[in-house]
């Protein structure tokens, strides 16, 4: 989507706003074109120049009324301003929000927190006033139309004078243009790299402490530094030198307004509020030429800014970026739509059939070698209230197995059928109230432990106090500094791993969906705890559960085992089942055989 195709697309967002804002800033300028002819009649007035009706005091009752309209137009133009650009950098931070969210979940970023965090805010800021910036246009060319009939009307050969450096000035910002694209792009990555650095070492502050390498990161950090100090110099020496040559083209035309205009003053033809309004409506016409200078440098960098959120997003037309939606400025919040389950929600039986995955190489282009697939056509099944187990060695394909079923990372081909429906979009089906997932690294926000357990859902008490025990949380809770309510810190810093773990399980359990899925949740689980978690979670007779796990608890416990070596089923089978038929069970259960099953 071009530049242009984007504007448009936000200015339609909120027409009725955008253009009360046009008006409004048309207005204000017009009111600079009443206070220039004011102040003709003014200087004509103590010259004997301006007409008979008009007394001195008569003028400066006019100032007066220009002043106190120029005043209110100036403050309805800036709240409808301010408001406007709040409605468009809220829908864009919103859209790109919703991007990413949308994408698969074990999908990167492809950029650091902070390089993100400075696309929700720069980019999104610049796009923004690019917007603005076509309101103020819009006005400075109302502005420069009518200023143009007036000078035309009083003297069109000093009219032409003037204005035709003005126009070289826009030929100037065409040519600058590109040049400008290149060093602002040159200064954004410099700025994401350190911003990027930063954010990476303050996540690792205590891996970098325990390998001494804290001069080396510093080092680091100063040299991206450098280079960025070195860009972002270059970027800014070009915009500012073109800026100050656009806003110094007032000065040369009011010098050329006197050249021309001096043999008119001799002979009275040209009088002093003639040069007056000369002067007001060039070193306003000049502003015209400068801010249009400015706004074509700003469309670049603008263009730059839209590239970068549309990259963010995953979309290279931008049109996820830009698209309509309520942002509710006003009036009541939306309310949260709890999933409700239907009949057709109860699981009976998942199938997975001849499901493959690849990882892309290196170029993004898919491996496509059968050797190369993380995944091999795995098949399995599990039906209502059964617990089955995925297990193998590091580097098998557990995790890769459960994330791809759950759509998180996209299947090359298969099919996944659900009480024999086949789910075409794996991602939005695998949810509450049909099934919940806890990746292997559980991820939890810097609030309350109750927020991060209810995770927006209108739960009751009961509810609550249910999910905590089945997580085996119950006792936990009252040790901790303010309970529920207890601020956990930045990926839950302040609870032990174990206590980690079970938070999320907690989050699972409190949705009750038809299918729980956990990737490797009892790691930080002594095993009576663990035994304790796994009787409470099967109490219960219809729970369907799929986990990824190497223990023993879990493996013992399993109505099924599902064994995988370098992304193919070895073997399906119970725990005793495998550890006669399979040498590779027997080496993870620790060669002991049978005798250590039983």
């Amino acid at each position: 989507m071009k530049m242009r195709h984007v504007l448009w697309q936000l200015i339609k967002y909120r027409p009725g706003l955008y253009a009360a804002d046009i008006v409004a800033w048309i207005s204000i300028m017009l009111t600079e074109l009443g206070a220039g002819y004011i102040a003709k009649l003014f200087f004509d007035s103590l010259t004997d120049s301006s007409p008979a009706s008009l007394s001195l005091w008569g003028i400066i009752a006019l100032v007066v009324a220009a002043g106190v309209a120029r005043i209110l137009t100036i403050l309805a133009g800036a709240l409808l301003d301010i408001r406007h650009r709040y409605n468009m950098g809220s829908l864009l931070r919103r859209n790109l929000l919703a991007s990413i969210l949308n994408q698969p979940g074990a999908q990167t970023l492809g950029r650091s927190t902070g390089e993100t965090l400075n696309t929700f805010r720069d980019d999104a800021q610049m796009v923004e006033d690019t917007i603005s910036w076509i309101v103020d246009q819009i006005s400075f060319i109302a502005y420069a139309g009518v200023a143009l009939v007036v000078l035309i009307a009083i003297d069109a050969r000093i009219t032409a004078i003037v204005v035709v450096p003005l126009l070289s000035v826009i030929l100037a910002a065409r040519l600058v243009a590109k040049h400008i694209r290149r060093f602002r792009e040159a200064a954004r990555r410099a700025t994401e790299q350190v911003t990027g650095a930063i954010g990476e070492a303050m996540e690792g502050v205590q891996t970098i402490q325990l390998a001494g390498a804290e001069k080396h990161v510093l080092a680091h950090v100063r040299e991206l530094n450098k280079a960025r100090l070195h860009a972002t110099v270059r970027d800014r020496l070009l915009s500012q030198s073109f800026h100050s040559f656009f806003w110094n083209t007032g000065t040369l035309c009011t010098g050329l307004i006197l050249l021309a205009a001096a043999g008119g003053l001799k002979s009275r033809t040209f009088t002093v509020g003639d040069f007056a309004v000369f002067v007001i409506y060039v070193g306003v016409l000049a502003e015209v030429v400068a801010v249009i200078g400015d706004f074509m440098m700003h469309l670049k960098q603008g263009a730059v800014s839209m590239e970068r959120m549309a990259h963010l997003a995953n979309d290279k037309t931008a049109s996820s970026v830009v698209r309509h939606a309520p942002i509710h400025m006003s009036g009541p919040l939306p309310k949260i739509v709890t999933p409700s389950r239907t009949d057709r929600d109860r699981l009976e039986t998942l199938r997975v059939d001849h499901l493959y995955f690849s990882w892309p190489s290196e170029g993004g282009a898919e491996v496509r070698s059968t050797d190369a697939f993380a995944l091999q056509d795995v098949s399995f099944s599990l039906s209502r209230g059964e617990f089955v187990v995925i297990t193998g060695r590091i580097g098998a394909g557990k995790s890769t197995l459960l994330r791809t079923l759950l759509g998180l990372l996209p299947m090359d081909r298969g099919r996944i059928t659900w009480n024999s429906r086949q789910v075409m979009d794996p991602a939005t089906f695998f949810v509450p109230p049909r099934c919940a997932y806890t990746p292997q690294v559980p991820q939890l926000f810097s609030d309350s432990l109750q927020s991060n357990i209810r995770m927006g859902l209108p739960s009751t008490s009961e509810q609550l106090e249910e999910a905590l025990r089945l997580a085996v949380m119950e006792e936990d809770v009252p040790h901790l500094q303010a309970g529920l309510d207890t601020l956990i810190g930045a990926r839950g810093v302040k609870l032990s791993g174990g206590q980690r773990q079970r938070t999320a399980a907690a989050r699972m359990f409190i949705r009750d969906p038809e299918l729980l899925v956990f990737d490797d949740l009892s790691s930080a689980l002594d095993i009576e705890t663990e035994n304790t978690l796994w009787n409470r979670t099967f109490a219960r007779g219809d729970r369907t559960t799929l986990v990824v796990s190497h223990r023993r608890p879990a493996l013992e416990r399993a109505d099924r085992i599902i064994l995988l070596k370098d992304g193919v089923i070895e073997g399906v089978g119970t725990l005793r089942e495998l550890l006669e038929r399979h040498e590779e069970m027997q080496s993870l259960w620790g060669g002991g055989g049978l005798e250590q099953a039983a």
